[in-house]
């Protein structure tokens, strides 16, 4: 008699680690009531496992080097997080090349992104200095996240995906569609991430969905789920929480359960993806 499988861990791949410090985390102020607070290794293992979650990808909050080394030095400790999207200064290419030098051989690193939804300019994404960093991002063979990218940038991420064909490009949050704004921002948004999803080598998270002004619930995120489900399918697709941003709507476990009502609908392969087959084929190869 065969022996029985178990099922993959169910992977968050999109968690974050800070501890304030002069010099670090300079978006992050008293103003953002709980998130102004340490969150650690342990804090997270505790709010993963009793959500049913195993395994996690770390992703960087801060555009420094302190912050990566401090995101690898937890995986190296904790066994559950599989994974780091750690920072480069994409706009200086000889400096991103030195990085990776150091932190290539890391087997725990699997993406990078930088903050550019704090970048007031439209085009950073196609600037020449991005594009030849980015470029060796591709070489490297790691994925490259955009966070928050509507309304400034998602019009620009069809494009570098097109131009650099090798490169996961990760479109963290959805892209961060507009639930609370106008039917015309909304739909400004589907086009404009239906043209990114068009594009063979790029994936998007199911995070950070919690947004001022409108519910979070599985009803309610059920047209934006639609949109992105439509675009991308299954195997495109995978799970974060964005913990702990995500506390200020709701508790870990609520978040996934959401995911879960929606994820649920599904044939149990295609969940599978959600959960945890598109989070190893875009990051754990």
């Amino acid at each position: 008699m065969p022996e029985s499988t178990a099922p993959p861990a169910r992977i968050d791949a999109h968690l974050h680690l800070w501890e304030p410090s002069p010099g670090q985390y300079s978006w992050l102020t008293p103003n953002h009531g709980i998130l102004y607070d340490t969150f650690t290794p342990g804090q997270a293992h505790e709010a993963l496992s009793g959500a049913g979650i195993g395994q996690a990808i770390l992703v960087q909050a801060d555009d420094t080097a302190a912050d990566t080394e401090s995101m690898l030095a937890a995986a190296a400790a904790n066994d559950w997080i599989v994974g780091v999207v750690g920072w480069l200064p994409l706009e200086d290419p000889s400096a991103t090349a030195a990085l990776l030098d150091t932190w290539g051989a890391n087997p725990a690193l699997c993406g990078v992104r930088t903050l550019i939804h704090d970048d007031p300019r439209a085009n950073v994404l196609e600037l020449d200095s991005v594009r030849r960093s980015l470029a060796l991002v591709s070489k490297a063979g790691l994925a490259f996240d955009v966070p928050d990218a509507f309304p400034r940038h998602l019009g620009q991420v069809a494009d570098l995906a097109r131009a650099l064909p090798d490169l996961t490009v990760v479109v963290d949050h959805l892209g961060k569609p507009p639930r609370a704004g106008t039917a015309e921002q909304m739909e400004l948004w589907r086009r404009q991430l239906s043209k990114v999803a068009a594009l063979p080598n790029t994936v998007a998270k199911f995070s950070g969905l919690h947004t001022g002004g409108a519910a979070f619930s599985a009803q309610a995120l059920e047209p934006v789920w639609d949109i992105a489900l439509n675009a991308f399918g299954p195997e495109r697709l995978m799970f974060g929480g964005d913990w702990p941003v995500s506390l200020l709507g709701g508790s870990y476990r609520e978040t996934v359960d959401v995911a879960a009502a929606l994820f649920g609908a599904l044939a149990p392969s295609e969940s599978l993806s959600l959960w945890s087959g598109t989070a190893r084929a875009s990051y754990l190869r």
